[in-house]
């Protein structure tokens, strides 16, 4: 069936056990409103969840090597996205270009599946913040950046012998557009600083409120100078808006002649504005009730900041690395929609033991493990009517081999198999002679090459 873009493929509540690239691709373009990824951090270090834990079985290494790629993703970057692709090139040592390629490819995905409103946060640490900065720059545009956050995780507890002490994790946050949906966070405010601010209290009614300026900053604005109780200023308001405010009792003169000052309540306060330094949500400890000894579990007021910060009740959010599946749990009791992938099985035990736990399992949560198929596209041609346009661009060279061959004699094939999410767009398709395509069947153009060379 087709269905336009910005149409989820797929049934929400779903949760993928398969590698994120391959379903990624199946997915429809500009269908998700937010992307949050916990992805490896290249720490050369392996993980794994301790034995006897209700996590027990999840695991993954974050140790990395050229051969942990495949080098036909280097290619179809440097063909289609040479900026990138340049990048790509400074790495310093085979470990960060192999992460560095590995993170790309699904980035390039995940911009493509991300609505024009919608944002992305990726989090990481300092191992390889700053080359994952200047590749998200390269794919979602430099302009797109919106904050680097700091999330202090811990507070330091002795001296470390030779450097700072490590205790804060960083956040990239991307927005796919200038337009991204934003609900700006905030926190409750200090009783000292209510206490002291907020020190008048209305008889009657009780409500505490203070006095605020109304005296506009930029002296600039000649359409805003006028008098008003008796005296002239620039004003924040126009003369209609102060008079409403005034006539709505919110307007205070203290005396005739005095500035008149703007009367805030505290019940109206929307709270203290959350910066880029969030000190106030802790790691989870072994004895705090949502931790599941999942390897880099993260707590659910993490992600429920972002989740209400970045998106709306009844929004899709998206997690390709979802582990013990915290963002899922976190968006599921927000209201919003969810789907989630994770390599490992363990991911869909624990997003049903927990949605169980918290909320009642009500919900109908799938499990998949199949590959989507893209229903954006509209009806694509047969494969074979490309034949003669792809023969011109590939001067009747096979794309394996490079021998020249007469036009019936190539055969139209997926550069990424449809098994792989691939699909039949032209973009996805070359000619082969019928020896190169036998032996790369299924498989990726560095297998095919790497059998020529043997051969």
């Amino acid at each position: 069936m087709m269905q336009r873009a910005g149409t989820p493929n797929w049934e929400q509540k779903t949760i993928w056990t398969a590698d994120n690239l391959p379903v990624m691709r199946g997915m429809n373009s500009e269908s998700v409103d937010l992307i949050y990824l916990d992805p490896p951090f290249n720490s050369n270090v392996d993980y794994a969840a301790p034995i006897g834990s209700q996590a027990a079985g999840a695991a993954f290494k974050d140790t990395w090597a050229l051969s942990d790629i495949d080098v036909e993703w280097i290619n179809l970057i440097e063909e289609k996205h040479p900026r990138l692709h340049r990048f790509l090139l400074v790495a310093m040592t085979g470990s960060d270009k192999s992460y560095l390629v590995y993170m790309a490819v699904r980035l390039l995905e995940m911009h493509r599946i991300l609505k024009p409103a919608g944002s992305i946060y990726l989090h990481c640490d300092p191992t390889m913040s700053h080359y994952l900065k200047i590749l998200m720059d390269a794919i979602f545009g430099r302009s797109r950046f919106r904050s680097e956050i700091v999330w202090r995780r811990t507070r330091t507890k002795g001296l470390a012998t030779k450097n700072y002490p490590k205790s804060a994790d960083i956040l990239l946050y991307y927005g796919k557009s200038d337009s991204c949906t934003w609900n700006p966070p905030s926190l409750p405010l200090r009783q000292e600083y209510v206490d002291r601010a907020y020190r008048h209290i209305e008889p009657g009614t009780g409500r505490r409120y203070r006095f605020d300026n109304l005296v506009n900053p930029n002296r600039n604005r000649p359409n805003l100078e006028y008098e008003f109780l008796g005296v002239t200023r620039v004003w924040r308001w126009t003369r209609e808006r102060m008079q409403q405010a005034y006539e709505q009792g919110l307007v205070h003169q203290s005396k005739p002649g005095g500035v008149p000052k703007l009367k805030r309540y505290l019940d109206e306060t929307r709270g203290a504005a959350v910066d880029t330094i969030w000190d106030d949500i802790k790691a989870l400890q072994s004895g705090d009730k949502e931790r599941f000894s999942y390897p880099t579990q993260k707590p659910l007021a993490l992600l429920r900041r972002i989740i209400e910060a970045s998106s709306n009740a009844g929004d899709m959010v998206f997690d390709p690395f979802c582990g013990c599946a915290t963002t899922l749990v976190a968006a599921d009791g927000l209201n919003r929609d969810w789907v989630g992938i994770d390599i490992s099985s363990k991911a869909a035990e624990l997003i049903v033991r927990r949605i169980e736990d918290q909320q009642g399992l009500w919900r109908k949560i799938i499990a998949r493990t199949d590959i989507p198929r893209r229903t954006d596209l509209g009806r694509l041609p047969p494969v074979g009517t490309h034949r003669n346009a792809l023969y011109g661009n590939q001067h009747g060279n096979c794309a394996g081999c490079g021998t020249h061959f007469e036009i019936r004699h190539l055969e139209v094939d997926h550069i990424i198999a449809t098994s792989k999410g691939g699909t039949s767009h032209i973009d996805n398709l070359q000619l082969l002679c019928a020896n190169c395509n036998r032996i790369k069947g299924d498989r990726g153009m560095e297998y095919l090459r790497t059998k020529l060379q043997i051969n």
